[in-house]
């Protein structure tokens, strides 16, 4: 009797095996994207920004702490400029300088033409003289030298003026090299971005382009991810495409194709199946529109896992509507931040 109930007991069993089996592969709701659309996974992502100091030297200030959101502008570090400022002022003596030597130089420019005046003065009266017979020749070649190197000293003279303009220019020219070094020791934001990290303290002595702090910059955000030969080449650029992440899933961010790998790749190992891993992929990123990411500027952060959805052309060129679910509400009504907190200032975006 025991026999028979085990008997029965392993039919059961595999009966429910076989039957939830069945169920899954059946009945059960397919994974696969709708027809027309194709989808991977990413996370949302956005270009590092290393800010360095040009020149050699400690560092006074910084303005940031890790976290901070920063604009376009934004102050975010200051190098000690103590013996630029020494070198700045011993460049303006140096024009000051040199400008008085112009208005010596100018000066004899002066006297070299009234110099001239009076050797052509008395040129012309020894010539007149010479025709009455009054003054030798010898007295007349005489006046003609004179009046001829006064001409020459003239030349001279406005020719050392132009030396000595040059000689303010090249002074100037130091100047503005030394002002160009003071105001690269101010370093600021060249874009709208997150503070990553702080490599530098107060205090610190640091190397021709040695790195101050790392901005994630905001200025373009999006998410990379791979689809297969079969879908890729029916993906293209411009083309809308719908960004949902998983901290959010009842939100579709509008995006649009920025690039389409021109050559397959193996793909990375975030690829969830072997399948996929073992074939060749091309790699394909969408970009959140700068208009969206400017609104909600203090939302975004990178890091954020999601997934990423394409429509596919046709082979008639002809593209089917998104689905409900995918349809994004109005930019400007987007609910919540994209990692569930409001703040603007926190721990570093994680990259």
């Amino acid at each position: 009797m025991s026999r028979k109930v085990s008997i029965v007991l392993v039919l059961a069993v595999l009966a429910a095996f076989l039957g939830y089996a069945a169920w899954k592969v059946l009945l059960a709701p397919s994974d696969l994207p709708p027809e027309g659309f194709a989808r991977g996974n990413g996370r949302i992502e956005a270009d590092l920004i290393d800010i360095s100091t040009r020149l050699t030297g400690r560092v006074a200030e910084i303005a940031v702490r890790e976290g901070d959101l920063v604009q376009l502008g934004d102050l975010l570090a200051v190098m000690d400029t103590s013996e630029l400022e020494a070198q700045k002022m011993r460049a303006q003596a140096a024009v000051a300088s040199a400008q008085a030597a112009v208005a010596v130089a100018a000066a004899g420019v002066t006297q070299a033409e009234a110099s001239l005046a009076l050797s052509q003065s008395e040129l012309a009266r020894t010539e007149t003289l010479s025709e009455r017979g009054v003054v030798s020749g010898e007295e007349l070649d005489i006046r003609r030298t004179e009046a001829q190197l006064a001409e020459a000293g003239l030349a001279a003279a406005r020719a050392g003026v132009v030396a000595k303009q040059r000689a303010v220019d090249a002074e100037n020219a130091a100047l503005r090299e030394i002002e160009a070094r003071i105001a690269d020791s101010t370093l600021y934001a060249s874009a709208a971005g997150r503070v990553l990290y702080r490599l530098a303290q107060p205090g610190e002595v640091l190397g021709s382009g040695g790195k101050v702090l790392t901005l994630v910059s905001l200025g373009e955000v999006y998410m990379e991810f791979f689809l297969p030969a079969s879908a890729a080449p029916r993906v293209r650029l411009g083309d809308e495409a719908r960004i949902v992440v998983d901290v959010r899933p009842d939100v579709a961010i509008p995006a649009v194709v920025s690039f389409v790998a021109p050559q397959a790749q193996f793909t990375p190992k975030q690829v969830e199946t072997i399948e996929e891993r073992e074939s060749l992929m091309f790699r394909i990123r969408v970009r959140i529109p700068s208009e969206l990411v400017s609104a909600r500027l203090s939302q975004i952060k990178t890091g954020v896992r999601g997934v990423a959805w394409v429509r596919l052309v046709g082979s008639d060129g002809e593209v089917i509507d998104w689905p409900e679910g995918l349809t994004p509400p109005v930019a400007t009504e987007l609910p919540a931040p994209l990692d569930g907190t409001g703040s603007d200032k926190g721990d570093a975006a994680s990259q």
